[in-house]
């Protein structure tokens, strides 16, 4: 066995991460790691990866047990991990961004030999890339194959994978699992944290479950079916229900024309324009940097654009503030919970209240025993994982904080709501829990701009289905006749025949 972890418990104060879990990796295996938000899956990896210390049990490589007091010497000892937020220099080439740490050169870094190290890395492994590109000029797939090849350089034969798809085009999706293939025959083994289960089934070999810290189950991946892991992942079956044809009324937000350069000589934003009408939802679908944000941002007011109107309701609201906005009927789940949608330092009860301060206060007080039941409420219904309402925000995992946000931005009960990646981060229960709440705002009449870097969440939810492609609308399609060979068509700058 190349790697075995016995028994590995894990505590925070009266927090059990961990019980008592047994996992291994043998040499050339894809072993999957799945479960909903808090199972442990984050803490038993840095435990792994020397970024924490088990509370009791031991971890051992080709049947040596070893203590990982750091990321350095879990690297040392064979260990690679690849993030899901890359750790990249945009401004350093490939050759340079691969060997930072190990610079070839005795006095001064010798940059050819470093690209031709590349060079050779990639003929070994089968993986292409231009060793004196500047990553921030790349792709963000092939940005993906330069993690990889950096942990590969250190000499890495367990490679942890960290949500590696969560940006990529569904083509750069099918060359990233064929690589992992290529380099698992080659020998090397990895370790797969994902909620994608297609993706699980497609590529690994065995899978095991976490549930509440333990393990549930592990099982091949030959024969095993995505209801199958969902029922070991949530203790319980999913509901599978279609989503009902949407009853289009009015026009609940109108963008035309809107341009924004934000500085930049190349537009962000390239004359795009849009409807989204009530009892709809429309989804944004494309690959992350090509405007979506930037649109998002301009429509909720965080974002002024050069020229463009916005009309929400039926008003002209361009240039409006967010507070304006949201006083015209916009409620707002933002892409980056962190920066735009909490405040870390408050209490759980404190993020839940952000909107809500209005109307939940008599004669300039507050009402917290109105506040804290609303919160209270929402965390049953969504399953938050929180210790107490007067918890900090900041020891919430990042599921269970984008679950609160939602339920703080759904119970807004505007007309319109913008939705940016709603279900990032959570797990499968959760996110039938969201999508459920989304689908029940749109029968109800209400507007929902939708955007996702999940193609499957975007066709599993939306009415019609916009394609943008650098800074512009490169398609729109209907729910019917939408696929992810049309969508992955599109967002990577091709056109539909007809």
């Amino acid at each position: 066995m190349l790697l075995e972890m016995k028994q590995i418990s894990k505590s925070y104060g009266d927090v059990r991460a961990n019980r008592g879990i047994d996992f291994d990796v043998r040499p050339g295996e894809v072993h999957a790691i799945i479960g909903e938000n808090g199972a442990g899956k984050t803490t038993l990896m840095r435990i792994l990866y020397g970024m924490e210390q088990p509370s009791s049990g031991t971890v051992s490589i080709r049947g040596k047990e070893v203590v990982f007091a750091d990321p350095k010497d879990a690297i040392a000892g064979g260990i690679g991990m690849v993030h899901q937020h890359f750790m990249l220099f945009p401004n350093y080439t490939v050759a340079e961004n691969i060997a930072i740490g190990r610079e070839p050169g005795r006095i001064r870094f010798d940059r050819k030999a470093a690209a031709a190290d590349v060079t050779r890395l990639c003929e070994t492994y089968g993986m292409t890339v231009d060793p004196l590109a500047k990553v921030g000029e790349i792709p963000v797939g092939i940005q993906q194959r330069v993690e990889i090849l950096k942990v590969l350089h250190q000499g890495a034969e367990i490679i942890i994978l960290d949500e590696p798809t969560g940006v990529l085009t569904p083509l750069e999706v099918k060359e990233l699992l064929e690589a992992i293939r290529l380099l698992a025959k080659r020998g090397k083994s990895f370790i797969l944290i994902t909620h994608k289960l297609n993706e699980v089934l497609e590529v690994a070999d065995r899978i095991t479950v976490l549930r509440d810290g333990a393990v549930t189950g592990t099982l091949p991946a030959a024969g095993a079916t995505a209801e199958q892991l969902s029922r070991l992942m949530v203790g319980r079956d999913l509901n599978q229900s279609q989503r009902p044809p949407s009853k289009p009324g009015a026009s609940v937000l109108e963008v035309k024309e809107l341009t924004l350069h934000g500085g930049k000589t190349k537009a962000l934003l390239d004359r795009v324009s849009l409807e989204v009408r009530a009892g709809e939802i429309v989804g944004i679908a494309g690959v992350s940097g090509n405007g979506q944000s930037e649109l998002l941002q301009a429509v909720s007011g965080l974002l002024q654009a050069d020229t463009g109107t916005i009309r929400l309701l039926g008003s002209e609201v361009t240039g409006k503030s967010p507070c304006e906005l949201r006083d015209a009927g916009l409620a707002h789940i933002p892409e980056d919970r962190y920066i735009w949608g909490a405040n870390k330092s408050a209490p759980v009860y404190e993020t839940g209240l952000m909107g809500h301060q209005r109307r939940l206060q008599r004669r300039g007080f507050l009402r917290r025993k109105a506040i804290r039941s609303m919160v209270a409420e929402w965390v049953n219904t969504f399953s938050i994982k929180t210790g107490s309402l007067d918890t900090l925000t900041q020891y919430l995992s990042g599921g269970n904080l984008q679950k609160l946000i939602v339920a703080r931005e759904l119970a807004q009960e505007t007309p319109f709501l913008i939705a940016a990646e709603p279900t990032r981060g959570v797990d499968v229960g959760a996110m039938e829990t969201i999508h459920r709440e989304l689908l029940r705002k749109r029968d109800d009449g209400g507007a929902i701009l939708l955007v996702s870097s999940e193609l499957s969440e975007i066709m599993q939810l939306a009415d019609r289905i916009i394609v943008m492609f650098e800074g512009k609308v490169a398609g729109e399609l209907a729910a019917a006749e939408a696929n992810e060979e049309k969508l992955g068509l599109l967002m990577a700058g091709g056109k539909l025949d007809g």
